[in-house]
């Protein structure tokens, strides 16, 4: 059987970039046959710009705060990705709502870290999220990848994994320990879309066996 041709990436980021990070290190341990062609920042002087620098990607900044007409930004982002001929595009801690053109329907991917449906939509990022789930009293969280739709957190799940929610813990503690399934999950599924496995039928998501 031929070896699956190697994915081309475009990561969307908007902060400290430990997400990106994560998918540099699996790509250079050869867990995942991707290459990362262009990263893409939504704001200037963030971490995640060093980490793709150190990294040697190439990358570009399109300040949401400047470009404040969505067509507007949104077109500057996805030029940026049509540029590298990216095959899938990966959102990492990107903040910024996007009007997806037809062309990236089903090829735009995010990983949010809770149980989806559950504490998503705007404002649910970062501690906003965990902190939602200790006050809801929840005794299990996790991740969730999806793929993206115009609406925040709202597109068709790919995959979930989930974690315990410990006595004491804090929104600070918690994350941590999504983000070590984050870091399981979001690389299987690019890896699933790389073999061609993934198809969406409505809001369920069919992954074929090999």
């Amino acid at each position: 059987m031929n070896q699956p041709a190697t994915i081309n990436l475009a990561v969307l980021i908007s902060g400290s970039g430990t997400t990106l990070q994560n998918l540099i290190d699996t790509i250079a341990s050869g867990r995942l046959n991707a290459r990362i062609s262009v990263v893409v920042a939504s704001r200037p002087e963030i971490a995640g710009i060093d980490r793709a620098t150190t990294a040697g990607l190439p990358h570009h900044v399109v300040d949401r705060r400047v470009l404040t007409d969505i067509d507007a930004f949104s077109e500057r982002v996805f030029a940026h990705c049509i540029e590298a001929e990216a095959d899938l595009i990966c959102l990492g801690g990107w903040l910024s709502l996007l009007q997806i053109p037809q062309r990236f329907d089903g090829r735009i991917m995010n990983v949010h870290p809770a149980l989806l449906p559950s504490f998503g939509g705007k404002g649910m990022y970062g501690a906003n999220v965990h902190r939602a789930v200790l006050d809801h009293g929840c005794k299990l969280s996790g991740c969730t990848v999806h793929f993206v739709d115009q609406t925040y957190d709202n597109g068709p799940i790919i995959l979930q994994r989930t974690c315990p929610v410990l006595e004491g813990d804090t929104p600070e503690s918690l994350a941590h320990r999504v983000f070590e399934e984050e870091k399981i999950a979001y690389p299987q599924a690019i890896d699933l879309f790389g073999q061609g496995r993934l198809s969406i039928d409505g809001r369920c998501v069919r992954s074929a066996p090999k």
